[in-house]
Formats: structure tokens, C-alpha cells, sequence
């Protein structure tokens, strides 16, 4: 009988079956969830958006782009999460310009994404109000 994984070491190399995959990804989500609290503010505002949408009758094409911006919004934090842990695991307490730009980047590429769901936003939810007007 195999034993759990708490039974043994941490695991180090690949993982052997999906099942064991997902527990790893569904383990990071909950990471995120816990952890940054950037994307717990990003949680609230996209479902505040979804209820929006919800209320205002979306067309299917209006949800596509609205869940396509959530999304955008939610995978750019994450990958700034990463790279944040990645960075400071690499320099620890010590400060390095190459680290500085790695996270100021990375922190840009989700101030992009947000931009664009600032836009979507505007561009799907009001002609979505105005079809109520």
C-alpha cells in the first residue's frame, strides 16, 4: 500500500498520476486564496462584475469578453505571485536591481490586464445600461 504523502518526504520530482496533479494545482489556488491578498481583491471585483452582468442580461458575446478580461486579470496575478516568490527565493533579504525589475514588470503586466478590464468593462456594460434606458 502506498503510503500518503505526509507519511514520506516532500515530493521533489514528477507527479505520477492527474489526480495527484490537480491536488497540487487546487493546493496553489488555495495558496493564492490565502496569501495575496491582491487576488482576493481581484476575486471580489470580477464576481461584483459577474452579478453586474448577470443583472444587466450580457449577450453571449458580452459575457465572453467579460469572463475573458476576469480571467486575464486573475492569470496576471498569479504570474506576478510567481515571480514575486521566485525572486525573493532567489535574493532573500539582499536588494538587486535586476530583482527590483523583474517584480516591477511583472507587477506592470497586471496593471495591464487590469487596464484592459477597465475597458472591456466600460465597453460591455454600458450599452448593456443603455439597452435598460
Amino acid at each position: 500500500m502506498p503510503m500518503a504523502l505526509s507519511d514520506k518526504a516532500k515530493q521533489t520530482g514528477k507527479n505520477r498520476a492527474f489526480r495527484q496533479s490537480l491536488g497540487h494545482a487546487w493546493d496553489g489556488l488555495r495558496a493564492l486564496f490565502r496569501y495575496e491578498r491582491n487576488f482576493r481583491k481581484h476575486l471580489v471585483v470580477g464576481t461584483l462584475a459577474v452579478i453586474a452582468g448577470a443583472i444587466l442580461r450580457l449577450t453571449l458575446n458580452e459575457w465572453l469578453w467579460l469572463v475573458l478580461a476576469i480571467f486575464l486579470v486573475l492569470i496576471a496575478e498569479t504570474l506576478n505571485t510567481i515571480v514575486e516568490a521566485v525572486v525573493d527565493l532567489i535574493v532573500g533579504e539582499t536588494y538587486h536591481d535586476l530583482a527590483k525589475r523583474a517584480k516591477d514588470i511583472a507587477a506592470g503586466g497586471v496593471l495591464m490586464a487590469a487596464i484592459f478590464a477597465v475597458i472591456v468593462g466600460a465597453l460591455v456594460m454600458l450599452p448593456a445600461l443603455g439597452r435598460w434606458f
